[in-house]
């Protein structure tokens, strides 16, 4: 059984992932300059959260659960990603 030192990292990557996936913006309301920010926002994010899930992959010996975090962090950017390309190519 683990205890709570062992889950908070794994509980504050999921954190991180799904209130990037709940903070939903409204890109058709944006300048394209904004759009571009907020492409650099998502990839920056992406980025960051691998560096963590690595960081913690390392310290567990559970690899199933540090490529589980990836595919939930990759599913989540890449529709995001998809959001924004759809509307910067629009207004484009």
């Amino acid at each position: 059984m683990k205890n709570n030192d062992e889950s908070d990292p794994i509980q504050k990557i999921i954190d991180e992932i799904s209130f990037r996936k709940s903070e939903s913006k409204d890109y058709k309301m944006m300048n394209l300059e904004k759009i571009r920010t907020e492409l650099q926002d998502v990839l920056k994010f992406e980025q960051d959260s691998f560096k963590k899930i690595e960081e913690f992959s390392k310290i567990q010996q559970n690899s199933d659960l540090g490529n589980y975090l990836k595919i939930i962090c990759k599913n989540t950017t890449e529709r995001e990603i998809t959001q924004i390309q759809e509307v910067y190519l629009k207004k484009n």
